[in-house]
């Protein structure tokens, strides 16, 4: 799972000024690149920081090592992934990178106290994460990396009831191989599935996203190189291409994020509210445990296309405390030296 995590985040930091070039839906902000690749930076990270299994050397560098007592957790893959989720949902960016934290979340749920992955597991996983992701939106729209989510989990799920859930690697590497495949079908139609990239001739930024992730994993457990071929083809992804949002009237809206702890009521008035203020209304909670009071921390993505912020806000601020609370313009910048690693947010 570190393994895959740190794929990603190489894979994707390769190639977000691609992504970003033929991000135009939900609207043509160009930064779907940039948010998935910090996102899933923010959970290869997670991965890496120091814990109890280390060695600590003494003050004296004669004196011996003294190791913790081994952390049964360092081999569970559910646990591993569970780390990753929640560092990845405090840290999400934007609409990809938020519904890429909700994936990484859920799927760590059915890999909860094994070691190892299989078939069913993979299969359990992708269905439980494609669900999770569906159902965090309030408006979910097929021909968005939701699509290539769906897709990736119905074949292994696929192979897995041909296999009769045998859990060998070998069938592990089928349903791994059939899930990617899918899943460039996915991204292939997502141009004919959407008005909006049909006209501009492309695929979605977030679906050719989620396919890179979903070949990562397919790269680190059979420890096999990534598929070098594996974006030929795809509409607009031509490195010779602009950023085709270039010539698009830009969207006046903002972009509000922020983690909050709210009871389920009011998480539930929140969405409902937030949906009557702009779209692309995205709520998750950001782990499984609620607080002495019944309060759940929940991830909040809203895009509102007025000027000002003060009222999403205010509504937000009326319900509790909010932390990593951030506002972005959705018009980028047209030149994109004006564009630094943290992306357009103010």
């Amino acid at each position: 799972m570190k393994r895959w995590l740190g794929k990603a985040e190489t894979t994707l930091g390769n190639h977000s000024d691609r992504l970003n070039a033929i991000n135009i839906f939900p609207v043509p902000d160009g930064d779907t690149g940039t948010n998935l690749y910090l996102t899933v930076r923010a959970a290869a990270h997670a991965l890496h920081e120091p814990d109890a299994t280390e060695a600590v050397q003494g003050d004296d560098e004669a004196s011996p090592v003294v190791f913790g007592s081994p952390d049964p957790a360092q081999n569970d893959v559910g646990a591993v992934l569970a780390q990753a989720g929640r560092a990845a949902m405090e840290q999400a960016r934007g609409n990809s990178g938020t519904l890429f934290a909700v994936f990484l979340c859920a799927a760590a749920e059915p890999l909860s106290g094994h070691t190892r992955l299989s078939s069913p597991l993979l299969a359990a996983a992708l269905d439980r994460a494609q669900i999770r992701a569906w159902t965090a939106l309030s408006d979910p729209v097929p021909g968005t990396m939701l699509s290539v989510m769906d897709a990736a989990a119905r074949a292994a799920a696929a192979v897995d009831a041909a296999h009769d859930g045998d859990d060998s690697n070998h069938t592990l590497g089928l349903a791994l191989d059939a899930a990617v495949g899918a899943a460039v079908e996915a991204v292939i139609h997502t141009e004919d599935q959407l008005d909006a990239l049909h006209a501009a001739h492309v695929v979605d930024a977030g679906g050719v996203g989620m396919l890179l992730i979903l070949d990562c994993l397919r790269s680190a457990v059979l420890g096999e190189e990534l598929q070098s071929d594996l974006l030929d083809g795809l509409h607009g992804y031509d490195v010779q291409d602009p950023h085709i949002h270039v010539d698009m009237p830009p969207d006046e809206g903002l972009e509000v994020m922020c983690t909050i702890a709210l009871s389920p009521l009011d998480a539930a008035m929140l969405r409902q509210r937030l949906d009557e203020m702009g779209d692309s209304v995205i709520m998750s909670q950001v782990d499984g445990a609620a607080d002495a009071s019944g309060h759940y921390r929940w991830r909040v993505h809203v895009h509102v296309h007025v000027p000002d912020p003060g009222p999403a806000v205010a509504l937000i601020r009326s319900l509790g405390e909010p932390t990593d609370l951030s506002v972005s313009e959705l018009s980028v910048p047209r030149d994109s030296d004006a564009l630094g690693p943290a992306g357009h947010e103010r």
